[in-house]
């Protein structure tokens, strides 16, 4: 089974320059992932996860969108039987004249 999970959006303090230090700004998820869905007891629970990647990213502070992604891939990794984990991060806010993102 393959889950996406699109455009999970909110503020949080994110970047090394101190105006993004200081400020929150809007960040947007993607991230997709396969599992077994062989067991319906281990269902994946999208809302869960979800929240488990605004918590992070709301508590921990990141300065790069690098140190992100390397700790959310961690963290899921480590509490669901999940393989194949893609996330791309984006900073639609950032400049003036485009988005910046990142994806592992």
């Amino acid at each position: 089974m393959k889950v996406y999970i699109e455009d999970l959006s909110f503020d949080c303090i994110i970047g090394i320059l101190d105006f993004e230090r200081e400020t929150a700004q809007k960040v947007i998820i993607n991230l997709s992932f396969e599992y077994d869905f062989s067991n319906k007891d281990e269902f994946i629970d999208y809302s869960k996860v979800s929240n488990d990647i605004e918590n992070i990213m709301t508590e921990k502070k990141f300065e790069l969108l690098e140190e992100a992604i390397i700790y959310i891939e961690n963290n899921l990794t480590n509490s669901y039987k999940i393989k194949n984990l893609k996330i791309k991060i984006s900073k639609p806010d950032i400049m003036a004249n485009c988005i910046v993102s990142l994806e592992n």
